[in-house]
């Protein structure tokens, strides 16, 4: 079985957008310099800021040594310009196969629905171009558009057949939380292709972002991390996993520390609601939780076992979950077994994303 990264990262730039089709070029987003600002870059889409332009400006040397976690990635590695150095880089770090998440999605999304299909489905057609070019080593998770369901199912059947191993959502999809009805022809369609539905850490919810970000310093624990927690409890506490009882889903970057907790709360909820937590309910649920080094694993496999755990590096990123060495670290810090190793770094994740 191969090793698995089950958390790494794409970072788009300009030319990510060649891809757009020539009749939505008008929609291509573009780099901007705010007024005022002269040391940032954001995206501008539709007339709108979207978001940073992730990490263009950081130093990767300087964070990993003020972090004492290496973090320093080939800039064409990350940004994809030079397929071969990432599988190089790949090779150097021990891992067989990545999956790619994006950078640009993890905060707002489109207002409207034709520029929302003409940036995903850019989005995908390059990601499609990635994996092809990485002989499958380089899986990916889709990017629907979400703002048109027909379009959106569109878009995951075509990525299906063109190496996509999940479906992206974030914690707080615009106005709507994961277990609205109204996703639920995604979930449907991820049943019939065997995809797994894939939660990163990340919320479009334009309202919240900004009122945490003007008013927290912790505002990314707050409007991401917690999202995630949030997002888990309330599709536990409302049955989506009932609903739909051959849907996986996943839950990314926000380590899994936070499981215990979440349990022990859904253990005293649910019986007010005449239901009680299955003893092994990740399992039956079918939801997986990637995990970091620094976590207690074995005080979580306590409350979890050891099929539903997954790990990723954020490979890409510089911030609080970047750890280009974690599975390698995983291995060598004696927190748990080969077998659970293997699990973890192989046998969970390619259950997860089918590989």
């Amino acid at each position: 079985m191969p090793t698995i990264d089950a958390d790494t990262h794409v970072i788009e730039t300009e030319r990510t957008w060649d891809f757009i089709e020539p009749e939505d070029q008008k929609y291509r987003p573009v780099i901007v310099t705010p007024r005022g600002e002269p040391d940032k870059e954001y995206w501008m889409v539709d007339g709108n800021l979207w978001g940073v332009a992730w990490f263009s400006g950081r130093d990767f040397k300087e964070m990993s040594r003020l972090s004492g976690r290496d973090m320093d990635v080939p800039r064409e590695a990350r940004e994809m310009d030079d397929i071969s150095r990432r599988l190089q880089h790949m090779d150097e770090l021990e891992v067989d196969v990545q999956v790619l998440y994006p950078s640009f999605f993890l905060s707002r999304g489109a207002s409207r629905p034709a520029v929302d299909l003409a940036i995903c489905r850019g989005y995908n057609r390059w990601l499609a171009n990635v994996w092809k070019q990485s002989e499958g080593r380089l899986r990916w998770v889709c990017v629907p558009p979400l703002l048109s369901m027909t379009d959106a199912i569109d878009e995951v059947r075509w990525s299906r057949e063109h190496g996509a191993v999940g479906i992206f959502m974030r914690c707080v999809e615009g106005e709507r939380v994961l277990h609205d009805p109204y996703f639920d022809p995604i979930y449907e369609e991820a049943v019939r292709l065997d995809l797994p539905v894939a939660v990163h850490i990340a919320n479009s919810n334009e309202a919240m972002g900004s009122l945490l970000a003007q008013h927290s310093r912790s505002s990314t624990f707050w409007n991401l991390r917690l999202a995630l927690v949030g997002a888990f409890h309330a599709i536990v506490l409302n049955g989506l996993p009932e609903r739909f009882p051959r849907l996986r889903m996943g839950f990314v970057e926000g380590a899994s520390q936070w499981l215990p907790y979440v349990i022990n709360d859904l253990r005293r909820r649910l019986p007010a609601l005449g239901r009680r937590l299955p003893e092994n309910f990740l399992s039956e649920y079918r939801l997986y939780v990637t995990c970091q080094t620094d976590d207690d694993i074995q005080y979580v496999m306590s409350y979890v076992g050891e099929d539903n755990l997954l790990i990723g590096t954020d490979y890409g990123h510089n911030d609080q979950s970047s750890e280009l060495e974690a599975l390698r670290h995983l291995n060598q810090s004696g927190q748990i077994t080969p077998a659970q190793y293997k699990k973890l770094t192989s046998d969970n994740p390619a259950a997860f994303h089918g590989i």
